[in-house]
């Protein structure tokens, strides 16, 4: 089981910058496959991450955030990141951490097994 713990949300408007943060409990540098995805307000959670991080440091990134997002991790602190730069107002969502003890990401939601609570992410015209 691995906890996770997302924070770094907030209130920003349209082109402002938020770095979002995900600690975990336990190592998860290597071995584990970190993603993050999101839930706007009154939809379905995507079903495919805005962006994941493979064991060897890999990133892939859904079409929405390429060139705004940037996913990374800290190995001693245990703590995925999320820098997310030339925000739009649809990207005002829920942001989930997730993590799957795997070497390499798959991007579906289905794939990852442990979950944060979210963290909020509000952006304005």
């Amino acid at each position: 089981q691995v906890q996770l713990v997302e924070s770094g949300g907030g209130s920003v408007q349209a082109g402002g910058s938020l770095r979002l943060s995900c600690a975990a409990d336990r190592y998860t540098y290597s071995g584990y496959c970190m993603g993050w995805f999101r839930q706007a307000p009154g939809k379905e959670r995507e079903e495919v991450a805005v962006a994941t991080i493979d064991s060897d440091g890999s990133t892939g990134y859904a079409d929405s955030v390429k060139g705004r997002f940037t996913i990374s991790k800290d190995k001693p602190k245990n703590t995925l990141y999320l820098q997310m730069n030339s925000l739009k107002p649809e990207d005002t969502a829920m942001y989930y951490c997730a993590a799957v003890r795997s070497q390499h990401c798959a991007t579906a939601a289905r794939s990852f097994a442990f979950w944060g609570h979210g963290t909020q992410v509000t952006v304005s015209e």
